[in-house]
């Protein structure tokens, strides 16, 4: 008489699957509506928990099952080896993301210029949500930044202010921010100084020309309603940039000063929601520069 084994069911590694394929399916859906639909980020970090949670969850029911298949041959070791490949996406981005947190400083406001850092034209306002943060940047954050970035600085271009602020909207389209707000934008028109007066065909050579432009100077600062520190020559582009993935917001400040026969160029960059920049405000503000300076090759100064 021939006895057919049969093997028991391990319904922990079935229900692994089940967990995992919906923690993966919920975590698409949920980036894909942060970075091209209505969920702002303080929802979408909430929601990823919850799916980390839900992933956590499927890996220790996928032991469970591997376990009963080593014990007892239990059916489920295809369940629980899809439920690790299910869980392997949302946990491999929220593990990454917490590395970075606790790696990097606690701030979300990147400057090039620590000292006086150029003020918003437009200050940014967003619903924090459950995400709070400090209202202001303090001195302390400006340290932490210097100490954790310490290479990132301002440029110092030998060139004009309009042939320099020409090369930073190219780059500012070229990197995808949209512009919102300018301020100080005419200082960019040409000096009447540089215009070239052409005398007259028929006058003769020791003759005065006519309507030659007088240069008049600039105040060396603007009191009004203007951003604080606001020189009357100096240039200020505000603007929004989203990562090319995620699509986490940031706004972007950058601030071009006449100073002496150069142009110094300054970038601001903060995270529109949290209290942590994950050093992608860092990063983005360090890939503008070196784009500027590809794009003013030949005029830059120390």
């Amino acid at each position: 008489m021939m006895i057919k084994y049969e093997r028991p069911i391990s319904y922990a590694a079935l229900w692994a699957r089940r967990i995992a394929r919906f923690s993966c399916g919920l975590f698409l859906v949920a980036a894909l509506a942060h970075r091209f639909g209505p969920l702002t980020t303080p929802h979408l970090i909430a929601i990823v928990v919850l799916i980390a949670a839900l992933a956590l969850v499927s890996v220790l029911l996928a032991v469970v099952g591997f376990v009963r298949l080593w014990q007892m041959a239990a059916v489920g070791g295809v369940a629980s080896f899809a439920a690790l490949v299910y869980a392997a996406l949302p946990l491999t981005v929220v593990g990454f993301g917490t590395y970075v947190y606790f790696s990097k400083p606690a701030i979300y406001d990147i400057s090039t210029d620590t000292v006086t850092p150029p003020e918003w034209i437009e200050k940014p306002r967003a619903d924090q949500g459950w995400l709070r943060r400090p209202a202001t940047v303090t001195p302390q954050d400006r340290e932490a930044q210097i100490e954790a970035y310490p290479g990132l600085t301002g440029r110092r271009y030998d060139g004009a202010l309009d042939r320099v602020f020409r090369g930073v909207k190219t780059v500012a389209a070229n990197t995808g921010i949209r512009v919102v707000a300018t301020e100080g934008e005419e200082n960019a028109e040409a000096d009447l100084e540089d215009l070239v007066v052409k005398p007259e065909a028929n006058a003769p050579s020791d003759s005065e020309p006519d309507n030659v432009p007088i240069p008049l100077s600039r105040p060396s600062l603007i009191i009004g309603d203007r951003p604080a520190g606001f020189r009357a020559s100096d240039i200020l582009l505000q603007g929004e940039w989203r990562t090319p993935i995620a699509g986490f917001r940031f706004d972007v400040l950058i601030r071009l000063r006449e100073e002496a026969e150069t142009t110094f160029v300054d970038v601001r960059v903060a995270s529109r929601y949290g209290p942590h920049e994950l050093g992608l405000a860092a990063g983005f503000a360090d890939q503008f520069l070196h784009a500027l300076d590809a794009e003013l090759l030949g005029i830059a100064g120390d």
